[in-house]
Protein backbone atom coordinates (compact mmCIF):
# COMPACT_ATOMS: atom_id res chain seq x y z
CA UNK A 1 0.00 0.00 0.00
CA UNK A 2 1.43 3.42 -0.94
CA UNK A 3 2.17 5.87 1.88
CA UNK A 4 -0.60 8.29 2.79
CA UNK A 5 -0.43 11.76 1.25
CA UNK A 6 -1.80 14.48 3.51
CA UNK A 7 -3.24 17.33 1.45
CA UNK A 8 -2.22 19.80 4.19
CA UNK A 9 1.42 18.94 3.47
CA UNK A 10 1.08 19.83 -0.21
CA UNK A 11 2.69 23.19 -1.12
CA UNK A 12 1.29 26.58 -2.00
CA UNK A 13 2.07 27.77 -4.62
CA UNK A 14 1.27 24.36 -6.14
CA UNK A 15 3.88 21.88 -7.29
CA UNK A 16 3.91 20.34 -10.78
CA UNK A 17 5.53 16.91 -11.07
CA UNK A 18 5.66 14.01 -13.50
CA UNK A 19 3.83 11.04 -12.03
CA UNK A 20 4.51 7.39 -12.88
CA UNK A 21 0.93 6.44 -11.98
CA UNK A 22 -1.23 4.65 -14.51
CA UNK A 23 -4.23 6.83 -15.33
CA UNK A 24 -7.31 5.58 -17.14
CA UNK A 25 -10.67 7.14 -17.89
CA UNK A 26 -13.62 4.95 -18.84
CA UNK A 27 -17.06 6.03 -19.95
CA UNK A 28 -19.74 3.32 -19.91
CA UNK A 29 -16.90 0.82 -19.46
CA UNK A 30 -15.21 2.04 -22.66
CA UNK A 31 -11.64 3.26 -22.33
CA UNK A 32 -11.41 6.89 -23.50
CA UNK A 33 -7.95 7.79 -22.11
CA UNK A 34 -4.97 5.74 -20.95
CA UNK A 35 -1.47 6.88 -19.94
CA UNK A 36 1.54 6.39 -17.73
CA UNK A 37 2.97 9.69 -18.99
CA UNK A 38 1.08 12.30 -16.97
CA UNK A 39 1.69 15.14 -14.55
CA UNK A 40 0.02 15.91 -11.29
CA UNK A 41 -0.42 19.23 -9.54
CA UNK A 42 -0.25 19.15 -5.75
CA UNK A 43 -1.69 22.12 -3.88
CA UNK A 44 -2.44 22.66 -0.20
CA UNK A 45 -5.85 21.20 0.83
CA UNK A 46 -6.49 19.73 -2.64
CA UNK A 47 -6.19 16.15 -3.84
CA UNK A 48 -3.97 15.79 -6.93
CA UNK A 49 -5.17 17.16 -10.23
CA UNK A 50 -3.89 15.05 -13.11
CA UNK A 51 -2.91 16.27 -16.57
CA UNK A 52 -2.88 13.72 -19.40
CA UNK A 53 -1.09 14.12 -22.72
CA UNK A 54 -3.42 14.65 -25.70
CA UNK A 55 -1.97 11.48 -27.25
CA UNK A 56 -3.54 9.44 -24.41
CA UNK A 57 -7.08 10.18 -25.64
CA UNK A 58 -8.89 7.51 -27.61
CA UNK A 59 -11.78 9.84 -28.54
CA UNK A 60 -11.95 13.30 -30.04
CA UNK A 61 -12.84 16.54 -28.27
CA UNK A 62 -14.33 19.80 -29.47
CA UNK A 63 -13.26 23.13 -28.08
CA UNK A 64 -15.76 24.96 -25.88
CA UNK A 65 -16.24 28.72 -25.73
CA UNK A 66 -15.89 28.54 -21.93
CA UNK A 67 -12.66 29.70 -20.27
CA UNK A 68 -11.34 30.40 -16.79
CA UNK A 69 -8.21 31.78 -15.17
CA UNK A 70 -5.94 30.19 -12.56
CA UNK A 71 -3.61 32.48 -10.67
CA UNK A 72 -0.85 29.84 -10.92
CA UNK A 73 -1.32 28.24 -14.33
CA UNK A 74 -2.93 31.00 -16.41
CA UNK A 75 -5.88 30.94 -18.82
CA UNK A 76 -7.68 27.62 -19.25
CA UNK A 77 -9.49 26.36 -22.33
CA UNK A 78 -12.39 23.93 -21.91
CA UNK A 79 -13.44 20.99 -24.05
CA UNK A 80 -16.62 19.09 -24.91
CA UNK A 81 -16.84 15.36 -25.46
CA UNK A 82 -19.50 13.14 -27.00
CA UNK A 83 -20.51 9.94 -25.27
CA UNK A 84 -18.96 7.10 -27.29
CA UNK A 85 -22.23 5.12 -26.91
CA UNK A 86 -24.49 8.01 -27.84
CA UNK A 87 -22.94 10.77 -29.97
CA UNK A 88 -25.93 13.04 -29.32
CA UNK A 89 -25.05 13.13 -25.60
CA UNK A 90 -22.36 15.78 -25.26
CA UNK A 91 -20.76 16.67 -21.95
CA UNK A 92 -19.53 20.24 -21.88
CA UNK A 93 -16.77 21.95 -19.90
CA UNK A 94 -15.64 18.95 -17.81
CA UNK A 95 -12.19 18.80 -19.43
CA UNK A 96 -9.69 21.66 -19.53
CA UNK A 97 -6.19 22.51 -20.66
CA UNK A 98 -3.71 25.38 -20.65
CA UNK A 99 -2.64 26.31 -24.20
CA UNK A 100 -0.21 28.95 -22.88
CA UNK A 101 0.51 28.12 -19.23
CA UNK A 102 2.66 30.28 -17.02
CA UNK A 103 6.40 29.59 -16.98
CA UNK A 104 6.34 27.23 -14.00
CA UNK A 105 3.63 25.10 -15.60
CA UNK A 106 4.91 25.04 -19.19
CA UNK A 107 5.32 21.23 -19.20
CA UNK A 108 1.50 20.82 -19.13
CA UNK A 109 0.95 22.93 -22.25
CA UNK A 110 -2.05 21.36 -24.02
CA UNK A 111 -2.25 18.47 -21.52
CA UNK A 112 -5.82 17.67 -20.50
CA UNK A 113 -7.38 17.47 -17.07
CA UNK A 114 -10.71 15.76 -16.45
CA UNK A 115 -13.23 16.26 -13.69
CA UNK A 116 -13.95 12.85 -12.14
CA UNK A 117 -17.34 12.37 -13.80
CA UNK A 118 -19.62 11.54 -15.53
CA UNK A 119 -16.97 9.02 -16.58
CA UNK A 120 -14.95 6.85 -14.20
CA UNK A 121 -11.34 7.84 -13.52
CA UNK A 122 -8.73 5.39 -12.27
CA UNK A 123 -5.30 5.76 -10.71
CA UNK A 124 -3.27 2.53 -10.72
CA UNK A 125 -6.53 0.59 -11.10
CA UNK A 126 -8.33 2.33 -8.21
CA UNK A 127 -11.51 4.18 -9.08
CA UNK A 128 -11.24 7.75 -7.80
CA UNK A 129 -13.77 9.89 -6.01
CA UNK A 130 -14.20 13.48 -7.19
CA UNK A 131 -12.97 16.34 -5.05
CA UNK A 132 -15.95 17.69 -3.07
CA UNK A 133 -17.93 20.48 -4.69
CA UNK A 134 -18.06 21.21 -8.40
CA UNK A 135 -15.35 23.85 -8.78
CA UNK A 136 -12.09 21.96 -8.33
CA UNK A 137 -11.03 18.93 -10.35
CA UNK A 138 -8.96 16.85 -7.93
CA UNK A 139 -9.07 13.06 -7.83
CA UNK A 140 -9.35 11.44 -4.39
CA UNK A 141 -7.76 8.01 -3.93
CA UNK A 142 -7.32 5.86 -0.82
CA UNK A 143 -3.80 7.25 -0.25
CA UNK A 144 -5.12 10.83 0.18
CA UNK A 145 -5.87 12.03 3.70
CA UNK A 146 -6.73 15.24 5.53
CA UNK A 147 -9.65 17.67 5.19
CA UNK A 148 -10.10 18.56 1.51
CA UNK A 149 -11.17 21.93 0.15
CA UNK A 150 -14.32 22.07 -1.94
CA UNK A 151 -17.12 21.01 0.36
CA UNK A 152 -19.46 23.20 2.42
CA UNK A 153 -17.62 25.57 4.75
CA UNK A 154 -14.22 25.24 3.01
CA UNK A 155 -14.43 28.01 0.41
CA UNK A 156 -12.36 30.50 2.44
CA UNK A 157 -9.47 28.13 3.16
Amino acid sequence: MPPKLNVHNFPRPPLLEKTPRHLQIKWNNKLIADTKDAYWVLETTHPPTYYLPPSSLLVSLTRSSHSSFCEWKGAATYWNIANPDNESEVVKNRIWSYPQPTKGFSPIKDYLSFYAGPWDCYVDGERVEPQPGDFYGGWVTSDIEGPIKGGPGTWGW
